[in-house]
């Protein structure tokens, strides 16, 4: 498929949405497309949006949406949803709670499907991102699955990441010190209003307080919101604010820029590594020494030493 390069940085919507297409389906990454657009990277500002279903993420992005358009932003979400088993494509969700924005020329919505990527963010968001950087968007938001696990991902794409959890969400906040509370730079408390918002801030300012950020580094903050009522949204906005300064302040941008590069670089590596040695041949001498009559008799580590030496 060829890509209308001068449609992209002319922000022309049609080219945008086929060059969306194309990183979504096709079964290998593109280095045409990552160097057509590369120079042209690098200015818009990545914000990552996650935490449990249920948390009012899409609600939230709604408002956040309005706040930038009204100062003159141009906004990009990539909404990433859960795979469809029937289709392989992305089921949409709660997205209509951002519909008012679709006739908004400002504003691009896409969903994409994850396709089996386990850590919340679809494998192609970040080249949809790059596409968005190109066509002249100043913000990219990634609206994750929230699927209660440690989204790494979201750190690695984003500049900024937002927790999203509820009142209720006393078992979460507990997980968090897995690992969501590392890569978290801002906690929304949401849907504040319900009883127990207070607790819940409470519990994350404490477990906050136990953290010891040096110079250069960003203390991570909390706030309470209720995007249905648009209760809290100045606080959050100027978090949010806070932050870009505070990474503009330190270069930490342009270092987040250079990581995502490398980052996308072995991710072309991987996966042509990977597709080039899965060939046929190697799949059918996979299928033939594991066979469901002799499945427990198979030595899983003979098999890879015969598929490596195949």
């Amino acid at each position: 498929m060829k890509i209308d390069l001068d449609g992209i940085l002319n922000s022309r919507r049609l080219a945008i949405s086929r060059a969306l297409s194309f990183v979504e389906n096709t079964d290998n990454l593109d280095m045409g497309l990552t160097d057509a657009l590369f120079k042209y990277l690098g200015r818009a500002y990545r914000l990552g949006v996650t935490g449990p279903p249920g948390a009012g993420k899409s609600s939230l992005v709604d408002k956040i949406i309005s706040y930038w358009r009204e100062q003159g932003k141009k906004v990009a979400v990539i909404s990433v949803d859960p795979t469809s088993p029937f289709t392989g494509g992305a089921i949409l969700g709660d997205r209509v709670r951002m519909g008012r924005h679709y006739s908004d020329k400002g504003v691009f919505i896409r969903s994409m499907a994850t396709r089996g990527s386990h850590g919340g963010l679809a494998l192609r968001a970040q080249d949809a991102a790059d596409i968005f950087d190109a066509a002249g968007y100043d913000i990219v938001i990634y609206e994750t699955v929230g699927v209660g696990q440690v989204e790494l991902d979201v750190a690695k794409a984003a500049d900024s990441t937002l927790v999203v959890l509820v009142p209720e969400s006393g078992d979460d906040i507990q997980a968090m010190k897995a690992g969501l509370m590392e890569i978290a730079d801002l906690f929304v408390i949401n849907k504040a209003d319900r009883q127990g918002a207070n607790q819940a801030l409470a519990q994350i300012q404490s477990m906050l307080e136990m953290r010891h950020p040096e110079d250069g580094q960003w203390a991570p903050r909390v706030v309470k919101t209720s995007a249905l009522l648009g209760e809290g949204m100045s606080d959050l906005t100027d978090a949010l604010t806070a932050h870009q300064k505070f990474l503009h302040e330190y270069g930490i941008i342009r270092q987040n820029f250079k990581d995502r590069t490398q980052t996308k670089i072995r991710a072309h590596i991987e996966e042509k590594i990977l597709n080039d040695f899965w060939s046929q041949e190697k799949q059918d001498i996979l299928s033939t020494l594991i066979v469901d009559d002799g499945i427990l008799d198979v030595v899983p580590g003979k098999v890879v030493e015969s598929i490596l030496k195949g």
